[in-house]
Order: C-alpha cells, then sequence, then structure tokens
C-alpha cells in the first residue's frame, strides 16, 4: 500500500510511485486518480513519462496508448494492457493498493 497526497498531484501529470517493489503510474483527472503499471508492455519504457489525453496515456517512447482507467490498448504497437491498481481516496489521502487486474 501507498500513501500520497491528493493536493500533491498536478491534473494530467503522471508521477510515478513505488508499490512494494512494483513502479506504478498515478494519474489524477479532475478529481479522480488512477493507478496502472509504470511499464509499457510495449517496450519497457515508463508510462508516467508520457502525455495524458482525456482518460488515456501516451508511452514517450513509440506512441503506444493505454486506458487509465482499465489499462487496455488503445493504439498500437502495444499490444497486451497493462495492469490496474485499486485507489481509494479519504480527502486529501489517496492509497494505491492491490492489483485490480493482470495484464495479458
Amino acid at each position: 500500500m501507498t500513501e500520497l497526497a491528493f493536493s500533491s498531484l498536478a491534473d494530467r501529470k503522471p508521477v510515478k510511485v513505488d508499490l512494494n517493489g512494483t513502479p506504478v503510474c498515478v494519474t489524477r483527472i479532475g478529481d479522480e486518480v488512477f493507478a496502472i503499471a509504470d511499464t509499457c508492455s510495449h517496450s519497457e519504457a515508463s508510462l508516467s513519462e508520457g502525455d495524458v489525453t482525456d482518460f488515456k496515456i501516451e508511452c514517450w517512447l513509440h506512441g503506444a496508448e493505454f486506458d487509465l482507467r482499465s489499462g487496455e490498448v488503445l493504439t498500437p504497437p502495444a499490444s497486451i494492457p497493462v495492469e490496474t491498481f485499486e485507489v481509494k481516496r479519504a480527502d486529501n489521502v489517496v492509497i494505491i493498493s492491490s492489483r485490480k487486474s493482470a495484464k495479458g
């Protein structure tokens, strides 16, 4: 489990956090927060270095896009979804915990 302050998250600016040794990309969109595996399933690049548009994040290396809500692949060259993680928010506290879905 990892905790961070909601106020520390800038809108549509992903950040990389560590969840028990697993890199996780955390992104705030408005009042919602999403957490997916930080490693692109195509190139092993850090997704937290990518750009966010609507509810998708683009890998900076080859342009693969993933849905922040589900981890699903939206555009090639990636073909394998990334894991998603459970996110809970209580006022200014955001808690990232267990895996919600397994990739593949």
